[in-house]
C-alpha cells in the first residue's frame, strides 16, 4: 500500500492556511463597507459609519429621559404639622391628598418628629396662597412656609420640558 503524501499535504495546506486567509480577507472586505474616512486638520479619521447612527439614537434616548426627569432647586413648601404621633401625621396627609390632589404631599421623619409638608413652590407668594387655604382647613394650627429644595420641571409654553 503506497500512501501519497503530496495529496494529503495539499489538503492540510488548504485547511490550515488558505481557509483562514480567505476568512480574514472576506472579513476585511465586509468591514470596509461601513468604514468612513474623514480628514480633520490633516489628521485622517477612520470610523465605522454605524457610530453616527448609534450616537443619534443615544442622543434621542437622553432627550426623552430628561423630559421625564425633575430638577431640584430652592423654593418653598407649606408645613402643616410637626408631631411625634405618626397616626396624626398620616391623617393630615390623607386629608391633604383628598383636598389637594394636584399637589405633592411629603411625610418626613426627623427624630422624634413627623412633618407633613405640601407643594413645590418657586415663589413665596404662590406658597402663601396655598398656606391661607390650608389655614382655613386647620384653624389654630401653626401652619407656615419653609424654604426647602423642591422638585421642579421647567415647562415652556409648548408644554415641553425646558432644561437649558
Amino acid at each position: 500500500m503506497v500512501i501519497d503524501y503530496t495529496q494529503h499535504l495539499k489538503k492540510i495546506f488548504m485547511k490550515l492556511i488558505l481557509l483562514p486567509l480567505l476568512l480574514i480577507t472576506a472579513g476585511n472586505l465586509s468591514a470596509q463597507q461601513f468604514l468612513l474616512t474623514d480628514t480633520i486638520g490633516g489628521i485622517v479619521v477612520k470610523k465605522d459609519s454605524r457610530l453616527d447612527a448609534l450616537s443619534a439614537k443615544q442622543s434621542e434616548i437622553n432627550k426623552r429621559a430628561m423630559q421625564n426627569s425633575t430638577l431640584r432647586t430652592s423654593g418653598y413648601r407649606v408645613q402643616i404639622i410637626n408631631t411625634q404621633n405618626r397616626d396624626d401625621a398620616n391623617k393630615v396627609k390623607t386629608d391633604l391628598l383628598r383636598n389637594f390632589p394636584d399637589q405633592k404631599i411629603y411625610l418626613m421623619y426627623k427624630a422624634p418628629n413627623f412633618r407633613v409638608r405640601m407643594g413645590n413652590f418657586l415663589t413665596r407668594a404662590d406658597a402663601e396662597l396655598v398656606r391661607s387655604q390650608i389655614a382655613a382647613m386647620y384653624p389654630g394650627r401653626g401652619i407656615y412656609l419653609v424654604a426647602d429644595m423642591i422638585e421642579y420641571r421647567p415647562i415652556n409654553e409648548d408644554g415641553v420640558v425646558n432644561l437649558e
